[in-house]
């Protein structure tokens, strides 16, 4: 299995950027698949972006796509999220998630291992 640890989010105006991290630890992360989700309190956790095992395909939200920038280092064993021109509905809790099998991405049912969160908040 792989434990995760997310961490880079805070309070950002409109407008500004936003690096996330993911650490992962355990059974070699090269191994996995990754993702990004979000969730407000109250709403269904959404999802945000993915990426293959050797970063050569990535599969993002409408939402989110041409602002944000899913990528992974292998040999650090870490997940990315550059989040650019963030605006106050990007504000929510930021997850990053595991599977090593592929399947249906946005689905969260589908990923089995999943960070702790970081809270990300964008202020008009």
């Amino acid at each position: 299995q792989v434990q995760l640890v997310e961490s880079g989010g805070g309070l950002v105006q409109a407008g500004g950027s936003l690096r996330l991290s993911c650490a992962a630890s355990g059974r070699s992360f090269s191994a996995y698949f990754m993702g990004w989700f979000r969730q407000d309190p109250g709403k269904e956790r959404e999802f945000v972006a993915a990426i293959s095992r050797s970063d050569s395909s990535t599969n993002y939200a409408d939402s989110v796509k041409g602002r944000f920038t899913i990528s992974r280092d292998n040999a650090k064993n870490t997940l990315y999220l550059q989040m650019n021109s963030l605006k106050p509905e990007d504000t929510a809790v930021y997850y990053c998630a595991a599977n090593l099998a592929y399947g249906p991405i946005p689905d969260p049912q589908f990923w089995r291992y999943w960070g702790q969160g970081t809270q990300v908040t964008v202020s008009s």
